[in-house]
């Protein structure tokens, strides 16, 4: 009997509402659809802990046997819904993923799949935003690599609300198609990952945070 294909890609989706969703919904449909079932370890945090009591060791080997991480889920508030934070500030603790002996998420890839409901002309100094969409990213960007993480560039579709299905269907293969080409399309030389372990006091975490803006995508 062959080996089993090994599942190296873990991907944490993240959407309370994900029944009014078009574009998350869209692309787990076409993930559930595409060859990737063997390789792919989906895990759908609002149905796995509709309670909010997240199962850290469940969450942690997921980890372990990934190479490629992925977060998918909408832009919520400049952030990520309050169950992917959650998962952020419970799963990758000290001395696991991060200071002394926190190695556990080193070397991984880290990737960003996610959907605003602002446009382009949203994300410009002269926007409504002020600030551009990448500005946003620096709390994923510095957590990945305070866990040792190589940071891959963020998929990110934008004016998700206005989306037409040809758009959404698009975002939705480019995803399916990436993951089917991991890791052939990663580019490791741009920034190497941080990890702090030396750095990081005993009682403190990664700072992360959020500040306004967000919708159902």
């Amino acid at each position: 009997m062959p080996d089993r294909p090994l599942r190296d890609i873990l991907v944490l989706a993240a959407h309370p509402e994900l029944a009014r969703s078009n574009v998350t919904r869209g692309v787990l449909a076409a993930l559930r659809a595409s060859p990737l079932a063997d390789r792919v370890e989906l895990r759908d945090l609002y149905r796995l802990y509709p309670d909010f009591h997240i199962h850290v060791d469940a969450e942690q080997r997921a980890l372990e046997a990934a190479r490629l991480v992925v977060m998918l889920h909408p832009i919520y508030w400049y952030s990520m819904p309050a169950l992917q934070k959650l998962w952020w500030d419970e799963v990758p603790r000290l001395g696991w993923a991060y200071g002394p002996g926190g190695t556990a998420l080193h070397g991984k890839d880290f990737w960003l799949v996610a959907s605003t409901g602002g446009g382009p002309e949203a994300y410009a100094p002269t926007g409504h935003n002020h600030h551009p969409i990448d500005e946003f990213l620096l709390p994923y960007r510095q957590s990945a690599r305070t866990c040792g993480m190589h940071w891959l560039p963020p998929q990110i579709l934008l004016a998700a609300h206005r989306a037409t299905d040809a758009q959404i269907q698009a975002h939705a293969e480019l995803f399916v198609k990436r993951l089917a080409h991991y890791p052939e399309w990663c580019d490791h030389s741009a920034e190497a990952p941080v990890g702090d372990e030396d750095d990081v006091a005993l009682d403190e975490r990664p700072a992360m945070f959020s500040t306004l803006g967000g919708g159902t995508t």
